[in-house]
Formats: C-alpha cells, sequence, structure tokens
C-alpha cells in the first residue's frame, strides 16, 4: 500500500467545515477501478491525468486546476491551496497533496521513493510545453502518450445515466416554458435568455454549451449564436441547448416555425425546399456524439468511427438540413444505448409548431 507524504491527507468522511459535499460527485469507486484496469492494456505503471473532465470522473474532484496520478495501489490528487480543502471533502478515495503553489513539486515528493517507471498521460489534451516540463520533474519516470484516456468515460453507469436524465428533464422543460413565450417581435437574444434562464430555474448548475439559437436566414447556420436580430412571422428558428446536473449535460435541438399560417402549410413548403435543394448536400456534419462530463464526447456516430456501440453509452442524435440563404432545420435527441435497442431520453415535442402574431 502507498503511503503520502506529509503535504498529503485523505479522508472517508470528507471534511465537514469545507462546505463540500462528497455526495455532489457520485460514481467515482467504479470509475477508479475502471481506471486502474486500464493501465495494464496501456503498458503503463500509472496514468497522469490533467484534463478536467476525466479528473473529476476519476477522483470525485471538480475543481478548476489540479493533477491526479493513478497507481494500482493508490490514487494521488495534487492541488494548490485554492481547492485544498474542497479535494479532501471530494476526493475521499485519494491521497490528497497539498501543493500550496507547486502541485507538480508535491507530486514528485510523493514519487520519490515509488518504483513506477513508465506514467501514461493524455496525449490529444496536454499542451507539449507541459508534457516538457512535467517530463524534466518526473524523471526518471518516462511519460508516455495515450490517445484513448477518454473512453474511460464512454460507458455511463447507473448513477451517469440518472444524472443525464436529470439534465435532459431540465432542458425538456426549459424548452417547454420557452414555446410559451417565443413570438413575432422577440429578438434572438431576449428568446436566449429566457430559455437559459428557464434551465438555471429548473436546477440546471450551469448551461452545458453556449446556446445556440438562430431564427429565419441564420438558421441556416449550424452553430448561430444568438444575435439582437427580431424574429419575425413565417420565419424558422433553430434552437440549441443543454443543461448540466451533476456536472453531466444534456444536448437537444429543436426546430419551430413562428407563423399564422397552419401547420400543414409550414409543413408542405419547407418539403418542398428540401427536395428541390437534395438532403445529401443539405447535411454536411455527423449524425450525433457521446454525451456525459462533456458535452461533446465519444463515440461519434459518424462515418469516420471505428468504435462499437455498447450498451449505457449515451449519444445525440441530431441530423440537420441546411439551405444556405433560406434556413435551416435540425432535430436533436439524447439516447442510451440499451442491449437491445435504445431509450430515448428526451421528450421536447418534435412536432413543428406554428407561433401566431400577437
Amino acid at each position: 500500500m502507498w503511503r503520502g507524504s506529509s503535504s498529503a491527507r485523505s479522508s472517508a468522511e470528507g471534511d465537514p467545515d469545507s462546505g463540500v459535499s462528497i455526495d455532489t460527485v457520485p460514481f467515482v469507486s467504479g470509475h477508479l477501478t475502471r481506471a486502474r484496469e486500464f493501465l495494464g492494456p496501456a503498458g503503463v505503471d500509472a496514468l497522469l491525468i490533467v484534463k478536467a473532465e476525466n479528473r473529476r470522473y476519476v477522483t470525485g474532484f471538480t475543481g478548476s486546476a489540479g493533477l491526479a496520478l493513478v497507481t494500482p495501489d493508490v490514487t494521488f490528487l495534487a492541488v494548490d491551496f485554492r481547492y485544498e480543502e474542497q479535494a479532501v471533502a471530494e476526493a475521499p478515495q485519494c491521497t490528497v497533496l497539498r501543493g500550496g503553489r507547486d502541485p507538480v513539486a508535491a507530486l514528485v515528493g510523493a514519487l520519490k521513493a515509488s518504483a513506477i517507471r513508465s506514467i501514461g498521460f493524455e496525449a490529444e489534451y496536454v499542451p507539449f510545453a507541459q508534457v516538457t516540463r512535467l517530463r524534466e520533474k518526473l524523471a526518471p519516470a518516462e511519460l508516455i502518450p495515450l490517445a484513448d484516456v477518454d473512453r474511460l468515460r464512454w460507458v455511463k453507469d447507473a448513477g451517469e445515466l440518472a444524472a443525464i436524465s436529470r439534465a435532459v428533464e431540465i432542458a425538456d422543460a426549459a424548452f417547454a416554458h420557452t414555446l410559451s413565450v417565443l413570438r413575432p417581435g422577440l429578438t434572438e437574444q431576449e428568446a436566449a435568455l429566457e430559455l437559459e434562464m428557464s434551465m438555471r430555474r429548473a436546477g440546471a448548475e450551469r448551461v452545458a454549451f453556449d446556446t445556440v439559437l438562430a431564427s429565419g436566414p441564420r438558421s441556416a447556420l449550424p452553430h448561430g449564436r444568438a444575435t439582437n436580430r427580431r424574429m419575425e412571422a413565417g420565419e424558422l428558428v433553430t434552437l440549441d441547448f443543454g443543461a448540466v446536473s451533476d456536472g453531466y449535460c444534456s444536448d437537444c435541438t429543436r426546430t419551430v416555425a413562428l407563423a399564422a399560417a397552419d401547420d400543414r402549410d409550414v409543413d408542405a413548403s419547407a418539403r418542398t425546399v428540401i427536395a428541390a435543394a437534395g438532403f445529401g448536400e443539405a447535411f454536411g456534419h455527423s449524425l450525433g456524439h457521446g454525451l456525459g462530463l462533456e458535452v461533446h464526447e465519444g463515440p461519434r456516430l459518424a462515418p469516420q468511427e471505428e468504435a462499437v456501440l455498447e450498451a449505457g453509452m449515451v449519444l445525440t442524435v441530431e441530423p440537420g438540413i441546411y439551405l444556405p440563404g433560406w434556413g435551416g432545420v435540425r432535430i436533436e435527441d439524447d439516447v442510451v444505448v440499451t442491449a437491445d435497442g435504445c431509450d430515448i431520453l428526451t421528450t421536447a415535442p418534435k412536432a413543428l409548431r406554428s407561433f401566431s402574431v400577437s
């Protein structure tokens, strides 16, 4: 069993005086086991984790800075003075290294008597300059670049599924509220603010990403940010939005119509334009992506993705058609892969809605 240095502190109960509850980040025990099982196939003695989402997944620590080192026997979590108490409370399964102003030095000190000779790191995330500094300080241990550390998070457990489901519920409720106030004359920014405030009121920690809300010709922009443009009757409005609950994201896209016309007229008009333009050329992005601690994570639903879908993966399914100079439509749902198919988590209505001028 590893023993930390005198600067280390771990606690099975958390720190009652820190104001942080370890219950805010569940699921960590199984995640840590998964990380340790990753060491053998990766051919390394330890795994260095810098990326915030991976660090939170393995340790439970939600702070914005810190280094985690997973070994077969112990997991070190080195943080600076800002996060020392928070780390103790949130990461009771870790040996917390109080790093003051230099967490790397604290980690180096804890490893002095170790037999670790190879340390894997997140090659697709850690900058080259940081890798260079870490190699100098962690020598004689060799740093080994690993390209697939994020795969640890791809298959979700029951706790993660519950968090994502809650994030989906929040977003669905916010969309329903936004439909009740969306009308011609509102600016895109006003509508986006209404949507985001509704998610926060419903319990979202934050929005999962910058809300996309684009109307009229701007709805042809897949990631069009809200502007001060006033929406007009007869226009399509595309909304792409998500909430965060217990750190986990939802991601939903809906398109509505601001029109006084009958729904059937809007539908017929859209079908005519799509048929004339050609569906294939108007759909330029992948069908979807994995969803979890990051709003975009693996695997992707794309021609280039070679991964096999597994039960427990959560993905978005978001086909879109974009006609430059006219507008665009995208429908997106959050879906969990099951042993015999899938369950659709998103319940926001898909029907094209028309809103009369008031």
